[in-house]
Parts: C-alpha cells; sequence; structure tokens
C-alpha cells in the first residue's frame, strides 16, 4: 500500500492479497428433482377422471327423482325435498375451501368420492329420511370433486388450450350419461331397488383408485401472489364485485337449471303421463347422447366467438322449453322430443360456459371463487325446485318448462351485451 497525493493506492499484490475469493455458486445450485422430472397432467387425464366420475353420478341421476316420487307421490313434495337439502348443499359447498386450506387437496378429492359411496348407500335403505340423508351427500360429493378437478385443471391446462381441454373433457362423459341413466333405471326395475347403487358405488371406487394412480398433486409454482381469506362470507363478497365472475356464474346457473330440471321432471312426465320408468331413463340418457357433439361445438366456438355462441344458443333453449311447456302432459312424447332438441344446444353451454370463468379468474384466489362459482350447482337445484313448487300448486307439469324458458331469455340478453367481444 503506498500513498499518492494524500490517497491510499493498493499495490498489485495488496490485491491479489485482499482480493476475497470467488466460490462458484453456480456448481452448488440444487433444483429440486420434482422440477425436472415431475409430468405435467395431460387434458386426457382429467378427461378419463372426469368420465368416471360421470358414470358413478349418471348411474343414479334417473334413479334418484324416480325412487323419491315413488316415496312421496307428489310432484310438489319432490320439489320441497329437492329444496331443502339443496339448501344445506349449499352451505357445505361454499365450506370447501375452509377443507382445501386446512387438508391436502387430494384428501379432500378423495373424501367427495367417500360422499357418493355413503350417499348410495343412503338411498339404498329406501326410505324418506335416507332419501334426504343420501341427497345431501351426493351435493356434498359432486361438489367436492367438481372443485378440486377444477383447481387441479387451472393449475394444469393452459389458459390457450381450455376450450379444447373442455370439449375433450366433456366428449368423454358421453358413454357415461348416455348409457348411465337408462341402465340405471333398468336395474332398479328390472334388477333390485339396490342394483344401481352397488354399481355406482363400484365406479366410484375405481375413481379414487385411478386417482391415486395418477398421482395428481399441487402445483404450488402455479399459485401466485397474496391469498385470499379462506372465509365463506369474505369469498361472496370478492366474487360478486367482479363483473365478469358473475356473468360467468349466470351462464353456469342457466345452463345447469335446464340440467336439474331435464333429470328431475323429465323422467317425472314419463311416469306421471303412464308413459313408465324405463320411458323416464332413456329420455335423459338420450339427451346425454348429444354430449358427443362437445367437439363440434368447441369448433364453433373457437370459429364464431363465444358471445355470439353462447347468448345464440340461450335463445334457441327458450324456443325448446316453449314448446315442451305447450305439449306439456297432453302431449307427452312431443314435450320429450323438445326437451331433447333442448338438449342438444345445452351442450353448447356446457362445452363453452366454463371457460369464461376459468379466464377470468385470478390465479391467487382460484380456491375461493371455484367454490363460490360452484353454488351455481347448489342454486340450480334450490331455485327451480322452489318456484316448481309454487307453480305446480296452481298450474300443470308443463308450465315449469314455460317458466324455465324465460330464465333462458334473459340470459341470453345478458350474454349478449355483457361478455366481452374478444373473449
Amino acid at each position: 500500500m503506498t500513498a499518492i497525493a494524500g490517497r491510499a493506492v493498493e499495490t498489485p499484490g495488496d490485491a491479489r492479497i485482499n482480493a476475497p475469493k470467488v466460490i462458484p455458486v453456480i456448481n452448488q445450485v440444487r433444483h429440486p428433482i420434482w422440477i425436472t422430472t415431475a409430468k405435467r397432467p395431460t387434458a386426457r387425464v382429467f378427461a378419463i377422471l372426469f368420465g368416471i366420475e360421470s358414470m358413478a353420478r349418471a348411474i343414479i341421476t334417473s334413479v334418484v327423482p324416480i325412487q323419491t316420487y315413488d316415496l312421496v307421490q307428489s310432484e310438489r313434495g319432490v320439489s320441497i325435498l329437492y329444496t331443502c337439502m339443496s339448501l344445506l348443499g349449499l352451505i357445505s359447498t361454499l365450506s370447501i375451501p375452509l377443507l382445501i386450506v386446512r387438508i391436502p387437496r387430494r384428501w379432500v378429492y378423495t373424501a367427495g368420492a367417500a360422499s357418493l359411496m355413503l350417499g348410495c348407500c343412503a338411498f339404498a335403505l329406501d326410505t324418506l329420511p335416507g332419501q334426504a340423508a343420501g341427497l345431501f351427500l351426493r351435493t356434498f360429493g359432486s361438489g367436492t370433486l367438481s372443485i378440486t378437478l377444477s383447481l387441479y385443471i387451472m393449475d394444469h391446462i393452459k389458459r390457450g388450450e381450455l376450450v379444447r381441454a373442455e370439449s375433450v373433457r366433456m366428449a368423454t362423459a358421453t358413454l357415461a350419461w348416455t348409457a348411465g341413466p337408462f341402465l340405471g333405471v333398468f336395474l332398479y326395475t328390472r334388477v333390485g331397488m339396490i342394483a344401481p347403487f352397488l354399481l355406482s358405488i363400484g365406479f366410484s371406487l375405481l375413481l379414487l383408485t385411478l386417482f391415486w394412480y395418477f398421482r395428481l398433486s399441487d402445483n404450488p409454482a402455479l399459485q401466485k401472489g397474496p391469498s385470499r381469506p379462506a372465509n365463506p362470507i369474505a369469498n361472496v363478497r370478492r366474487f360478486v364485485v367482479q363483473p365478469r365472475l358473475r356473468l360467468a356464474w349466470l351462464i353456469a346457473f342457466s345452463r345447469s337449471c335446464y340440467w336439474s330440471t331435464f333429470f328431475v321432471y323429465g323422467p317425472i312426465l314419463m311416469v306421471a303421463t303412464g308413459q313408465g320408468n324405463l320411458a323416464g331413463g332413456l329420455l335423459v340418457s338420450l339427451g346425454n347422447l348429444f354430449l358427443l357433439g362437445s367437439i363440434l361445438w368447441g369448433k364453433v366456438g373457437m370459429a364464431k366467438g363465444l358471445t355470439r355462441t353462447i347468448s345464440g344458443v340461450f335463445v334457441l333453449l327458450a324456443v325448446a322449453l316453449i314448446g315442451a311447456g305447450i305439449a306439456g302432459e297432453s302431449f307427452p312424447m312431443l314435450a320429450a322430443i323438445m326437451l331433447l332438441f333442448g338438449a342438444f344446444f345445452c351442450v353448447a353451454i356446457d362445452t363453452l360456459g366454463s371457460t369464461t370463468f376459468i379466464r377470468a379468474v385470478h390465479p391467487h384466489e382460484r380456491a375461493q371463487m371455484t367454490a363460490v362459482y360452484r353454488t351455481y350447482l347448489d342454486f340450480s337445484e334450490i331455485l327451480p325446485a322452489f318456484f316448481y313448487s309454487i307453480i305446480l300448486t296452481f298450474f300443470h307439469l308443463g308450465s315449469i318448462f314455460i317458466a324455465l324458458a324465460m330464465l333462458m331469455i334473459f340470459t341470453a340478453v345478458f350474454v349478449w351485451r355483457y361478455l366481452p367481444r374478444g373473449l
């Protein structure tokens, strides 16, 4: 060290002596093994899981309303029971995020499949209390599976692939929803009351086996930003202040109202007019056959745009429902044809509707917002059943279809006006 003009100058020798040692840290980095070895689940994996789950639910879809009608002997009584159990199911659905933040998602999914099996056991009792318990367990199980699977899809499927992935997923469920309802009613009437419930339990067990085989797990690397509170009321407030989420909920709610009416009151219409239990199961199976058109509707949505396609489909749904309502109990077969006509178009919203939610929700609040969004299923069973119980007090069965058509027209106008054109 030498002094030049009052400044301390470091000599080359001093620099070599005092220089800090450079450690080649790049060679010491340890990446988690799963980053390089884990394989992202494909759309096929989610389609397989959804198909098996659909089979477990579809087998008893037509059996449950027919069995409930046999126990209650009243269309109005069926509506009241469905309303009460759907209210309890709504509360349980809003509480699912509380489970997700405390329990690993794979165990929540497992609990949902177990609830489907317990619900079948309750239905097999063939009593009114067992029917009520079965409806609740089935609602809770379906909600849990739907929410957790949606979270897995949003974690692992890229946004640009959502429309194609959803169309593949819906098409995969075609076999389940086409064969399941008729098969369930056939077993119920020809083999024995317990038979469809045992078969449904078998598919639920298969679902669990495949789920653990695929080893789906949470992907924390994709969860960005601060986490939102898990309080159900706070989640609802957060959901309601976002216009795009509200619109996505309305689309899903209206579509689900059609299916809940079709699944419950379609078979009841066949039974009440003397067409028989098998005719009710066959009606539901034929309606679900149109799920084969999911891939077609996916292409239409990408070509024409979601706004034009979804709003137009709701108008056509209203036309079909008005036709079914006019035919009613006087011409039950014509009413059934009109309901099938509506089912063909409703599949389009099954294919495209969920995309409006997935593209709108923020990644860091997916679990909370998905739970609130999923309430459209509960409300689609609560509100129609409640209003139908009032309508059926004064009018015939066909009037509920006309009432539902008014909702479809309202939704069509709302979608056309507020859904972003570039979505």
